[in-house]
């Protein structure tokens, strides 16, 4: 369905009446058109400069807000400013390096890299700040633990304040671990490839915790089509996001099972037609799913066939007020959203099982921003899509799982334009739109796309993350 209200301001009266106007999100594998810029708050930004190198992508050094770079800019009617010194063109991404941050005194120098930047940066540009986990600072270094979490408030802050579909997300990294530098590199161009790209259109304000991922295991980069020759299952796929999800990865290489209810199996087919893919007519709440999951794959790709991914994107909501909320009602939404999932992932977990999940596989579920706030009328929901994150946060920290190479994320969307959503009453429809950064609803293939990214081989170092797919939402912010 049209947004109302994007009609209302896009016309060049709203605008003369200073209306806020969405922006066109770029989209895609694409990365900024303007150069990206390189600073460094604290020290010297090497492990960003080497992590951008991998990628391909050439860093120019950033200008730094102080006395010695301000400008004197004079107006039609002769009053005067100071100003920062201005980019000698539009900047497509600022990547801010604050790893070596330990004092409160070197935000200053977060907020002067920042400042030229967010006058310069361009229609959906890009804000990376890299910073440390405050965490692993606790019980030694309290002033740097402070400063590193001081980020997190500059990032989402920086996010509500940038217009015209630029966003602004945080990254941690982990480098008290032994590792090389070389190494930590690696670990985190997955991520900084993806926040630079069109992929990350929806994502913004939001933290992601990068860590290591498993010593020998050869990460290719960049790869066009990342799934080439992988199996990949996704549950829900007969339409909305899930249909997206798996064109998604079938356009980046994968062999996809769609699997849905028989229900949905007419628009089953039609997607697995459409992608070249299979298709799996099941309840996902039947004791045997997971069993015949693998045998679908064992029977269609032969017995050594192994997943690369799942993705648990089934799901239904039965929305009433806890107080009308019966035995029935609440019992089926945490079946299908949650209790289904954990005893596939357990089936699909045995190493000796055919057409299970392969060692370095990735697992990613589905959450919700209803899980991270609640949501009038949907506690069954909440508590569902809620569980979902304590599931993956609980399985990314699984030593056994860690051992063959396995992540396990989730993605939490906010308001997403589908069918569901059309069916809204209009005003409730255009408060969500408007509630976010982005000031428009999402669509289903910045889902897909967030949870492709999850889901690449070359994403060996982040799991146990949630991933809030939502244009930074005030809902839950």
């Amino acid at each position: 369905m049209a947004d109302f209200l994007q009609m209302l301001t896009s016309n060049p009266l709203a605008k003369q009446l200073g209306l806020p106007q969405a922006a066109h999100l770029r989209r895609g594998r694409e990365l900024p058109q303007g150069p990206v810029v390189l600073g460094a708050a604290g020290g010297t930004p090497s492990l960003t400069q080497d992590a951008l190198a991998l990628l391909g992508v050439e860093a120019q050094d950033a200008l730094v807000d102080t006395a010695e770079t301000r400008v004197t800019q004079t107006a039609e009617d002769g009053s005067t400013r100071v100003v920062p010194a201005p980019y000698p063109s539009t900047i497509g991404a600022l990547v801010l390096d604050a790893t070596a941050l330990t004092s409160i005194s070197d935000l200053e120098t977060v907020r002067g890299l920042l400042r030229p930047a967010l006058k310069s940066v361009e229609t959906s540009g890009r804000i990376i700040v890299v910073g440390m986990d405050p965490e692993a600072l606790y019980g030694g270094a309290p002033a740097a633990a402070a400063a590193q979490q001081a980020l997190e408030g500059i990032v989402r802050s920086v996010g509500k304040e940038l217009r015209a579909g630029a966003t602004a997300n945080l990254v941690r990294v982990d480098l008290l671990a032994d590792r090389e530098s070389a190494t930590c590199a690696t670990d985190l161009a997955s991520t900084l490839s993806f926040l630079l790209q069109g992929r990350s259109a929806y994502v913004d304000g939001q933290v992601i915790q990068v860590g290591h991922a498993p010593e020998g295991r050869v990460l290719e980069l960049g790869a066009a089509r990342p799934y080439e020759g992988q199996i990949v299952v996704v549950t829900g796929a007969g339409r909305g996001i899930g249909a997206s999800i798996a064109e998604v990865f079938a356009r980046d290489g994968a062999m996809v099972v769609a699997v849905d209810v028989p229900a949905s199996g007419q628009g089953l087919a039609s997607v697995a037609n459409k992608i070249g893919g299979t298709a799996l007519q099941l309840d996902i709440t039947s004791a045997d799913a997971g069993q015949r999951i693998a045998a679908h794959v064992a029977q269609r790709f032969g017995d050594a066939a192994r997943i690369h991914a799942i993705v648990h994107n089934a799901g239904i909501t039965r929305d009433k007020l806890l107080v009308n909320t019966d035995e029935d009602r609440w019992g089926s939404v945490l079946e299908v959203n949650l209790a289904a999932q954990i005893r596939i992932n357990e089936v699909l977990l045995d190493p000796a099982l055919p057409g299970g999940l392969d060692d370095g596989a990735r697992i990613v579920g589905v959450a919700s921003t209803s899980g991270i706030a609640g949501n009038r009328g949907q506690a069954n929901y909440a508590a569902s899509k809620a569980g979902v994150i304590g599931l993956v946060r609980a399985m990314g920290a699984d030593p056994r799982l860690a051992e063959r190479g396995i992540t396990v994320n989730a993605v939490a969307p906010g308001f997403i334009e589908t069918e569901m959503t059309a069916k809204m009453p209009m005003a409730t429809r255009e408060v969500a739109r408007r509630i976010n950064s982005l000031q428009q609803g999402g669509k289903p293939v910045d889902v897909a796309e967030t949870i492709a990214w999850l889901a690449e081989p070359s994403t060996a170092a982040v799991t146990g993350e949630v991933v809030r797919v939502c244009g930074q939402s005030q809902i839950g912010a």
